[in-house]
């Protein structure tokens, strides 16, 4: 299968997608705001990468037992209602965990909570609005579609990551949460103002049967697809923990914690660079895929043993440009294997490889830095990753 280049950006001749990514862009600088900022609240609270790692875990639990199934509401349900409902409670997270810190009143109990809380609501609002993607373009123009959508959702990490570590300092971590918090009626007003008329809807699931079991049997009988999927359950699960190796890493090899967050931005324009290679191709191939992920695993060994700030910068670009082509890889194959009433589990499906797998991978990878070394917390993914590219390659000879 040939990888056929086409515009980079022809899904934005269509008004409803330019809407949507430039609302989702606003929104989501907003939420690299907050990601941020809670980790390096959660280091200023406690100093220890494992207290990172169960953090992130609270936050993705309920992805790994409800995302499928919130999947299959999402293909049952009117997916443009479900996302005005769920991003209207991210906001109202936003600004419940800024009133907490702005008074004093936070704690690490408090921040595991409220991590939860985000959790849940967000394993209702990913497959809905990832879903929604599908309903703003044509058939033919998915795969890139999908694409910029990883390219608004990890290239936004820029200028999230970037705020959050000029204005730490001068304002704190609660209006950072805050500034998140307003910024969720960008998504909101994009959400509300999209034309039904030029829209493309998805053909519903029907009530009733087994929509969970039928996704899991459709991927087991596609070996394509289940040659993906287990890489990128692998993959997500060890090599994206960024938000709790990086923190201490930044802190004891290069001497501020504050690093963390510039080096999130720069790992940022790679991730933006890598989702724009992937959505020139008309069809993505799993030799892309195996490429990205290839690339994933060298830069992330790289990035952990980088001599300096100044290295780890170098290494941190195409560290996002490989992650960020996985994940846009990955989402282009499932919808480009998927019948259109499963789209919205298959990605459903895809989010909870990569975003529920982190309750596992965020603990160990704490555990890691905090009584082997901050290096090999990031290391030991990328050995991980290198493995896994080269068992894809193998399998799918």
């Amino acid at each position: 299968m040939s990888e056929n280049r086409g515009n980079t950006f022809r899904s934005l001749k269509h008004f409803n997608a330019r809407l949507f990514f430039f609302s989702l862009l606003v929104s989501n600088i907003g939420s690299w705001l907050q990601l941020t900022a809670s980790s390096l609240l959660l280091y200023r609270l406690t100093g220890s990468a494992a207290d990172l790692g169960y953090n992130v875990a609270f936050q993705f639990l309920p992805m790994l037992f409800f995302g499928t199934w919130c999947g299959s509401l999402a293909d049952r349900h009117n997916r443009r209602r479900i996302a005005i409902i769920t991003q209207s409670a991210l906001a109202g997270q936003a600004f419940l965990l800024g009133v907490l810190d702005l008074t004093g009143a936070i704690n690490v109990p408090i921040v595991f909570s409220l991590s939860l809380m985000l959790g849940i609501i967000g394993a209702f609002d990913n497959p809905a609005r990832r879903g929604l993607v599908t309903e703003l373009v044509p058939p033919i123009d998915l795969p890139n579609a999908m694409s910029l959508n990883t390219a608004v959702m990890t290239g936004s990490r820029v200028f999230g990551a970037a705020i959050a570590t000029l204005l730490v300092v001068p304002l704190g971590t609660g209006w950072l949460f805050i500034l998140n918090g307003v910024s969720y009626s960008a998504m909101i007003y994009g959400l509300t103002g999209l034309r039904k008329s030029e829209m493309f809807p998805a053909m519903q699931r029907p009530a009733g049967g087994s929509p969970v079991r039928d996704v899991f049997k459709y991927v087991a009988g596609n070996r394509r697809l289940l040659t993906m999927f287990s890489a990128y359950l692998v993959v997500s699960t060890f090599a994206f923990n960024y938000g709790v190796a990086l923190p201490k890493l930044a802190d004891v090899r290069w001497g501020d914690a504050r690093a963390f967050g510039w080096i999130m931005a720069t790992t940022g324009i790679g991730n933006l660079a890598g989702a724009l290679l992937t959505a020139r191709l008309q069809v993505v191939t799993m030799k892309w895929f195996v490429s990205a992920i290839t690339l994933l695993g060298a830069s992330g060994i790289g990035l952990a043993f980088a001599p300096n700030v100044y290295m780890a910068f170098l290494w941190s670009l195409p560290l996002g440009l490989g992650g960020a082509a996985m994940i846009a890889s990955g989402n282009a194959i499932s919808q480009q294997e998927s019948p259109p009433d499963m789209r919205g589990r298959l990605l459903a499906l895809t989010a909870v490889a990569f975003l529920g797998s982190t309750p596992i991978g965020g603990p160990i990878t704490g555990l890691i830095a905090d009584n082997i070394s901050p290096e090999w917390s990031l290391a030991y993914g990328g050995v991980i990753t290198l493995i896994s590219a080269a068992v894809v390659v193998i399998a799918w000879r």
